[in-house]
């Protein structure tokens, strides 16, 4: 378990850092892997507000 967690970090770090490299002007596989990263983290975004959204009822809106 502990290495799929790891795995996916490594993931998750080496997407930032195509975003980041892609901003500066990095080859085209670094842009591609950043327009990927991006869009998951908007589905992510986007599923979270969605799930907030649905009133399951353990939200704490005081």
């Amino acid at each position: 378990m502990i290495f799929l967690l790891l795995g996916v970090l490594a993931l998750v770090i080496g997407g930032c850092v195509c975003v980041v490299w892609a901003e500066r002007g990095g080859p085209r596989w670094v842009r591609v892997v950043a327009a990927l990263t991006r869009g998951a983290g908007e589905l992510v975004s986007s599923a979270q507000k969605s799930r907030g959204r649905g009133g399951s009822g353990d939200t704490d809106d005081d």
